[in-house]
């Protein structure tokens, strides 16, 4: 309640602080000085209304937009809470610049339509004010005065209606066809009845005259053009990285790569990954507060940081670990949607006959291909973690004892955690590690001696329960 006397108070308070403020306004008195001021009414519904003082050589356009310029000013200059700001902001645009009536000081009175002015600069809607005229602005009900335009059009939108609105007037204040549409020919006006229940729908000729009425919704027909900026996004070990011309449907993943100059020699093709264009930037803006709107912006450092966390979203997905709660299905459906693409095996693009050689990409897609490791990277319970130079043939043994060997509590369940998939397997002698390969020595689970004391207790509860069973069984056998 407090909030919306403040508002009323606020704005009730703009109209008596205007004239004030304008007669304080030391600019204004210099330029009357050198241009003779008049004085000019607005009326109607408007942010501000009554007399003010207007230059003899100003026209209607330029005295409402420095009226509503320093009314907006004025009714904002001491807001700071934003949603109250929104509120007034709001108010203050709730007026309409089209059937603008101007009386003079004779009678005479004369309708402009400002919002064509600003169009198409037809100074009849824009004339000269003259001492003791009236501006009175309408009304502005948009929401039972209006007629909306779509469809192929510059600038579709919902507009005020004026008695005596054409076809042609709908389409000048959308500012015209747009010519990336061919063949735009006929328009389609629906009409619904007064009752709201039936609507009444017509084809009409671009070019016609036809009439309009309140509530009218004209959609300007013309087949969708596909001449878009389809592109795709590569990134990392290829020849010349950056945004990649795709068509709509059609180019396939072979020929994105080609066009990028093709893999570099240390390029790891196992660990090359596809995004979805479509759910990338919505789960990095959510998730993690980065937009995505450039190419620039998947290499700046911020975003690799991203990539970083899906990274080690992916090294505990497929782990051996307990928690099977929300948080984890949401993690996990988080990842079904973002790696939409991640299957595809960049290793076989060369096979005309594989599934790779024919995918086929779409806009906004991002092609991350990463450098070879050269080295798997074993940590946990080894005394020196680290990368260890990839030696092709040799097993998790070989590589665990260039770490230094198990730690005095590592665990003996060692897990290989795939580059290429980042599952978890269970470390053998016959498990191949490849390049980029982790190697995880976890650390065996240390038991207190109240650990143990709780456990042997639990253990002779649940025996002296089986004990009294069975001493109940014998009795109930006995004859």
């Amino acid at each position: 309640m407090k909030r919306t006397i403040t508002f009323l108070i606020i704005l009730f308070s703009t109209s008596i602080s205007f004239s004030q403020t304008q007669s304080a306004n030391q600019n204004n008195l210099n330029s009357f000085i050198v241009n003779p001021a008049i004085s000019v009414t607005i009326g109607g519904d408007f942010p501000v209304t009554g007399s003010f003082p207007a230059f003899i050589n100003e026209r209607v356009d330029q005295f409402i937009t420095r009226m509503y310029n320093e009314a907006r000013s004025n009714a904002l200059k001491n807001i700071t809470d934003p949603e109250l700001l929104l509120k007034i902001s709001e108010k203050l645009n709730q007026f309409t610049l089209r059937d603008v009536i101007i009386k003079s000081a004779s009678g005479a009175i004369v309708k402009i339509d400002l919002q064509k002015f600003r169009i198409d600069g037809d100074f009849k809607n824009n004339p000269y004010l003259k001492n003791d005229d009236v501006i009175i602005f309408p009304v502005a009900d948009m929401k039972r005065n209006f007629f909306t335009v779509t469809g192929a059009v510059n600038n579709p939108g919902k507009f005020y209606f004026v008695e005596g609105d054409k076809l042609s007037d709908a389409i000048e204040l959308a500012l015209g066809i747009n010519k990336a549409y061919e063949k735009v020919t006929k328009a389609e006006i629906d009409r619904l009845s007064y009752d709201g229940q039936k609507m009444n729908s017509t084809i009409v000729d671009i070019n016609s005259n036809v009439p309009l009425r309140r509530g009218d919704r004209i959609i300007v027909l013309a087949d969708e053009t596909q001449k878009r900026d389809f592109s795709v996004s590569v990134t990392g070990e290829v020849n010349r990285p950056g945004k990649i011309p795709i068509t709509k449907d059609s180019t396939t993943l072979k020929e994105v790569i080609e066009k990028a100059g093709g893999f570099t020699a240390t390029a790891s093709l196992r660990n090359s990954r596809l995004f979805s264009g479509s759910s990338l930037p919505a789960i990095l803006e959510k998730e993690y507060g980065i937009a995505l709107k450039n190419f620039s912006d998947y290499t700046s450092k911020q975003a690799q940081d991203n990539f970083l966390n899906y990274e080690n979203i992916l090294m505990s997905r497929m782990s051996n670990l307990t928690e099977q709660d929300t948080s984890y299905f949401l993690m996990e459906n988080q990842l079904r949607v973002l790696s939409s693409g991640g299957s595809v095996d960049f290793t076989k693009l060369n096979d005309s006959s594989s599934e790779a050689s024919k995918y086929i990409v779409k806009d906004g897609d991002v092609i991350i291909v990463p450098q070879k490791a050269g080295a798997v990277y074993v940590f946990g319970q080894v005394p020196h973690p680290g990368r260890i130079d990839f030696v092709k043939g040799k097993n998790y043994n070989y590589y665990i004892r260039e770490a230094g060997g198990l730690g005095d509590y590592a665990d003996n369940d060692i897990m290989v955690i795939k580059a290429s998939s980042r599952e978890w397997v269970s470390a053998k002698d016959d498990v191949v590690i490849d390049d980029g390969d982790y190697i995880w020595v976890p650390k065996s689970p240390q038991r207190s001696f109240q650990y143990y004391l709780k456990e042997t207790t639990n253990y002779l509860t649940i025996i002296g329960s089986i004990a009294t069973i069975i001493l109940l069984l014998i009795q109930i056998r006995k004859p």
